[in-house]
């Protein structure tokens, strides 16, 4: 009986392996890993890059490599015109006070934007973790500076005050970690960099904090296979606590970005106007110069809401999804130019949220003939339908749009206004929307309107 036992656990356990070991670590099956719908239907996420960059404040997150590596003149002579001439960049870690960062609030901003996703970073080149890692000795939130769990803060408040996914950032390299340097100087032949601090922190991180978004950086020196990405990815998808609702990026190797992984990030900013077959993610920065904070930025430097609603409705259009950046001060505030570019898209988005959230490409991106208007499309009760997003609007009281082919059942209405539009089909294809409904007094919308088309023809 014990022997009958025994094998049947046996069986029962190489079964169980079986199951969970649906992923193996290599790209032709994680890339088969279908990508959880949540992330392509939430369409808007916010980034959010905070360290001990956000204390110099100047030139950009990048601070410390353009002081020490790059050398660049600015940076030095800025360096040398406020600081005591043996200041290291640790010493900026204990003026990383974060004293008026209150979690609440921020998740409370972030959920105004309309935003369904956030990507915070827990880490960035400087190797400084915003959590109490046990791989980043006096290098770290609780150790030095705020003396806090700043990941942890907000996870728990994200998750409790919106429905909001949380996600997290996580730098693969360090600038000047000496495991790093040493790997990097022995041709990457060595792996203890990433033994003992890149995959320990990645698992670290999972495993605590649960997040829906791990957004990998800082790959791009070496291949993924110096990194171990793929049995990373396997044990992500196969056994993590998020391993059915987590999705990633594309930056887990050199050889990877824009090729392989969850979504496609193939660069910064990365927004090409046409449709693009794999899910992908626009990446940007409402300053346009930098991701973290900086003092001296000047207001022409920020996008205005009509280059933001511009830059995210082309990127819906064209199937991706926008992560709009923001970077907090060092002392836990938002400066309140990015919390009104925060509101504003929330405000945006719920007057057009349909034609936004859930949302596929249609059969065109860019109407055929009026450059202005930008396409998406979901199923209705009643069938397809099409939304028209105009980003100016026209001089005159009618929009002609080249790409609709209308039939007798064909209905015209904008989101956040009551009342039908008449319009006039031109020919095989094309329409003539009647737009004198809307006046100044009453129009739905500031920064672009979205027409709803119901009932084309296929």
């Amino acid at each position: 009986m014990a022997s009958i036992a025994l094998k049947l656990f046996f069986f029962l356990g190489l079964f169980v392996c079986d199951t969970w070991a649906q992923y193996t670590p290599d790209w032709d099956s994680l890339d088969k890993r279908p990508l959880p719908a949540w992330y392509d239907e939430s369409k808007l996420g916010i980034f959010i890059h905070w360290g001990v960059f956000s204390v110099p404040s100047f030139s950009s997150e990048w601070f410390w490599w353009d002081w020490q590596g790059a050398k660049l003149p600015g940076v030095q002579q800025f360096m040398q015109d406020n600081y005591r001439p043996d200041f290291t960049y640790a010493d900026f870690a204990s003026m990383f006070t974060a004293e008026f960062y209150n979690s609440d609030e921020w998740a409370n901003i972030f959920n105004s934007s309309g935003a369904r996703y956030i990507v915070f970073v827990s880490k960035h080149h400087e190797g400084y973790t915003n959590w109490p890692s046990k791989y980043s000795f006096n290098w770290n939130s609780m150790d030095v500076g705020p003396k806090r769990d700043i990941v942890g803060e907000l996870a728990q408040s994200i998750r409790s005050k919106t429905n909001i996914h949380f996600g997290l950032y996580h730098s693969m390299f360090e600038w000047f970690h000496p495991l790093y340097l040493n790997d990097k100087s022995n041709n990457f032949s060595t792996q203890d960099f990433v033994n003992q601090k890149t995959l320990p922190e990645l698992y670290e991180i999972v495993n605590n904090y649960k997040p829906d978004v791990v957004w990998s950086d800082g790959d791009w020196e070496a291949m993924d296979d110096y990194w171990k990405s793929k049995d990373f990815l396997a044990w992500l998808y196969n056994n993590s606590p998020v391993k059915d609702t987590v999705v990633v990026n594309d930056r887990w190797g050199k050889n990877v970005g824009c090729v392989h992984g969850g979504f496609y990030t193939c660069g910064d900013r990365f927004n090409p106007g046409h449709l693009v077959a794999h899910k992908w993610e626009n990446a940007m920065t409402i300053d346009k110069y930098s991701w973290g904070y900086r003092r001296n930025a000047k207001l022409v430097d920020y996008l205005t809401m009509e280059e933001l609603i511009d830059t995210f409705v082309k990127t819906v259009s064209c199937g991706g999804n926008m992560l709009m950046n923001v970077g907090p001060r060092h002392d836990g505030t938002i400066d309140p130019i990015y919390q009104e570019r925060l509101k504003a898209m929330g405000d945006w988005m719920a007057v057009n949220g349909d034609g936004i959230y859930g949302t596929r490409p249609w059969k065109y991106q860019n109407d055929t003939i009026n450059p202005d208007v930008w396409y998406t499309m979901k199923q209705g009760d009643s069938g397809t339908l099409v939304y028209a997003i105009l980003l100016n609007w026209p001089t005159g009281d009618m929009v002609r749009l080249g790409a609709p082919m209308t039939t007798v059942s064909t209905v015209v209405t904008m989101l956040g206004f009551p009342e039908k539009f008449s319009y006039i089909s031109t020919g095989t294809a094309g329409m003539i929307i009647n737009l004198s409904p809307i006046n100044p007094n009453i129009n739905p919308s500031k920064y672009a309107w979205v027409f709803q088309l119901e009932g084309l023809a296929n």
